[in-house]
């Protein structure tokens, strides 16, 4: 099983103009490190409006025009720049996107869903393909003729679904797939999903659910005020005394399943000097306020966190 994605020490700002002429760079994500395997489905779990979704589209190439990036992304060992990601997307690399925004309004969803052909047996080869999979979805062929503003929340949701998973990819990015869809609907994505891992596909799921992620995932990362800040096995999240960081451990602790703990404090919405967390951390020490610990590898988990570090000698 080798490397499908890698994604190094990758930063994401964007350039601002606030009062006038006055430039000022935001910084929404920082020294994201992360990879995904062939067979493999790695979740990045972390709150709504968090930046989660801009790794989705760095990925893609799709970052709007004033966004700033460094670091470096990977696909099967080939440095993924600008060229070779507008050849991937789309076929190799596919994405269910987060808005139903994505969905043109001037074009029916189902040849959205067929996309480009190199000929009409290739169309009518996908034309079957699409029809299996929305009917799959509850989307029957009254559907196929409707434009985006014809259909209903969930359904467009299924649709966007639908057209990632008619490419066949080889690494799918799948960008909160499950929110305004039923439970049976929800239940089938989870389960083409880990079917795709099956077939030895790599799948990043990026959410903010929590029992989505433990369903689907083989390993998770907790992505916090821009950092990555824990990857560990989904059969560690069992357990907060099984997981590494003292705000993983109280993000299992505050589930209603564990207690409902809930911990005071809120995610820092600028960039801080030291760890993100420290201000609410209950194992602090002095250097986490002025310093950003690193992420590190401790028994294949990677943690972010000084206080790990020195009390396990940075093992």
């Amino acid at each position: 099983m080798g490397n499908l994605l890698e994604v190094s020490n990758l930063s994401i700002a964007f350039t601002q103009y606030v009062q006038g002429l006055n430039r000022h760079d935001l910084k929404v994500i920082s020294d994201l490190t992360i990879d995904v395997n062939e067979g493999e489905i790695v979740a990045i779990l972390g709150s709504s409006g968090s930046g989660k979704s801009l790794l989705a589209h760095s990925i893609l190439g799709i970052l709007p025009y004033n966004a700033h990036v460094t670091g470096e992304i990977k696909y099967e060992g080939k440095v993924l720049n600008q060229e070779l990601k507008e050849k991937l997307r789309g076929k190799e690399i596919c994405l269910i996107p987060q808005s139903v925004n994505f969905l043109d309004p001037l074009m029916k969803v189902s040849e959205q869903a067929i996309g480009e052909c190199k000929d009409e047996k290739e169309h009518a080869e996908k034309k079957i393909k699409q029809r299996e999979i929305f009917a799959k979805y509850g989307l029957d062929e009254s559907v196929d003729d409707l434009y985006p503003f014809e259909l209903s929340g969930g359904m467009a949701r299924k649709v966007l679904l639908s057209t990632a998973l008619i490419g066949n990819p080889k690494l799918l990015i799948a960008d909160e797939p499950t929110p305004g869809l039923d439970k049976k609907s929800v239940d089938e994505t989870i389960s083409d999903i880990k079917n795709l891992k099956e077939n030895g596909k790599g799948v990043l799921l990026i959410t903010h659910e929590i029992d989505v992620a433990l369903k689907t995932a083989d390993r998770i990362a907790i992505f916090y005020s821009g950092y990555v800040i824990e990857i560990n096995k989904v059969e560690n999240f069992k357990n907060a005394d099984n997981l590494l960081h003292p705000y993983t451990k109280a993000l299992i602790n505050s589930l209603p399943r564990n207690g409902f703990n809930l911990t005071e404090g809120v995610q820092p919405l600028d960039e801080v000097s030291g760890c993100p967390y420290w201000e609410n951390c209950p194992v602090r020490i002095d250097k986490c306020e002025k310093t950003k610990p690193e992420l590190v590898e401790h028994n294949g988990a990677m943690i972010r966190c000084f206080n790990f570090m020195e009390v396990n000698d940075g093992s």
